[in-house]
């Protein structure tokens, strides 16, 4: 401590009433500065006021928006699954007639080749008979020369 200081300690440890009890020693009155603080506090709140009254509007119309994409999501979603449920019927009666026409496929292949060794047994009938039809053809021919030289 400095001298000053310690006279100052010293005078108050003496007599601390003269401390406590003493008049202001300064001639200036006490200006309160409350008004002044009340205006930046009332400004503060109307801001705050302000502000609040914004960000509800603001979220009511969010939460607004946001119904409104919910519902069309929805919508949508529905949608999606009507299209999957066509789809797969679709799908399965697109696989049942695939399926009806791999076996009229096979039926046709087997009917074709029936036909096929029909068509290949009549040719050779065919080909017997006419062979026998012309050995008819020229035994009647000789036949009927045979008869002409007899009369």
């Amino acid at each position: 401590l400095t001298r000053s200081e310690r006279r100052l300690v010293t005078s108050f440890i003496q007599s601390p009433q003269d401390y406590f009890d003493a008049e202001p020693t300064f001639k200036q009155s006490y200006a309160p500065q409350s008004g002044e603080i009340f205006g930046i506090l009332s400004q503060m709140k109307e801001t705050f006021e302000k502000n609040l009254a914004q960000s509800q509007a603001e979220e009511k119309e969010n939460q607004k928006a946001y119904e409104d994409l919910k519902v069309a999501k929805e919508e949508e979603i529905k949608s999606g699954q009507d299209q999957i449920g066509a789809k797969t019927q679709t799908l399965a009666d697109t696989d049942e007639k695939n399926a009806q026409s791999k076996e009229d496929i096979k039926d046709t292949k087997e009917s074709l080749t029936a036909d096929e060794q029909f068509l290949a047994m009549l040719k050779e009938k065919c080909q017997m008979t006419d062979g026998e039809w012309e050995e008819r053809q020229k035994t009647r021919q000789l036949e009927m020369e045979a008869v002409s030289k007899a009369l």
